[in-house]
């Protein structure tokens, strides 16, 4: 695909970030036509008379904001790319959840919104394939942030989690990386993917556990050559998680 094809909207309430955003986003070659608006009641006008490929959008909005407005869009039967702009971090999770294909930080830059677009790209040319989708739908992301950048990190990247206060810390082969989000949330939305709590401090993906150890001081497991802690709690569940996963590999 070469020259102009996509169809923009963006949406913020504070005129000078909107400019700032439509000015770089106009530059871009890849972008074939502009459309702005103020608030979420004028984005949604847009949206009537005018089909979309990606709207890039505020959260932090009087009335409806970003994340609601983000919302009415899934429900869309042809759902926009969505790219959340904002100057704040403590919407990254949620954004994640409501599928995000990016979430970048205030103040834009040139190169940002150009990986921004790329990122869009791939994901409405690329993943065309019903197979492609399902593997997307399985597979989500999460915001994380990289040397002042915020990447969306697949799922089946981490590891294991640690709790850090209010925040958590995910573990991948190659790092970590720390995000808003309780560890309870975590547990929580990432059960069906196979995430078990093995602690109230850690969290982990069940198919990656080597070894359960008993040690003096009670049981730990064994992922990636790291030793974590399993609760007395948690024991006799995890215990029970394991030999389930592996009959089931036996019966494969």
């Amino acid at each position: 695909m070469t020259g102009g094809f996509l169809r923009v909207l963006a949406v913020d309430d504070e005129p000078p970030a909107l400019d700032e955003l439509a000015y770089h986003l106009r530059a871009d070659p890849r972008v074939a036509r502009l459309h702005t608006a103020s608030d979420a009641t004028e984005a949604l006008r847009v949206l009537r008379d005018d089909d979309v490929d990606v709207v890039f959008l505020d959260i932090r909005m009087p009335g409806l904001d970003g994340m609601e407005l983000a919302r009415v869009l899934r429900r869309f039967a042809r759902p926009p790319s969505i790219v959340f702009v904002t100057a704040y971090d403590d919407g990254a999770v949620d954004a994640f959840d409501l599928g995000a294909t990016d979430y970048v930080r205030k103040p834009v830059r040139a190169e940002r919104l150009a990986e921004s677009l790329r990122r869009v790209i791939g994901a409405r040319v690329v993943p065309s394939h019903p197979a492609a989708l399902a593997r997307a739908e399985d597979d989500p992301t999460i915001p994380v942030e990289l040397a002042g950048t915020t990447r969306m990190l697949p799922r089946s990247a981490v590891r294991w989690v640690e709790a850090q206060g209010d925040y958590a810390r995910l573990h991948t082969a190659d790092g970590s990386h720390l995000v808003r989000v309780s560890l309870s949330t975590l547990a929580e939305r990432w059960a069906d993917a196979g995430f078990v709590r093995i602690h109230r401090s850690y969290l982990v993906q069940l198919r990656l556990i080597a070894e359960l150890r008993l040690v003096n001081s009670g049981y730990v497991v064994v992922v990636d050559s790291t030793e974590l802690p399993v609760s007395r709690r948690h024991t006799r569940e995890l215990k029970d998680r394991l030999v389930r996963a592996a009959k089931q590999d036996w019966n494969r």
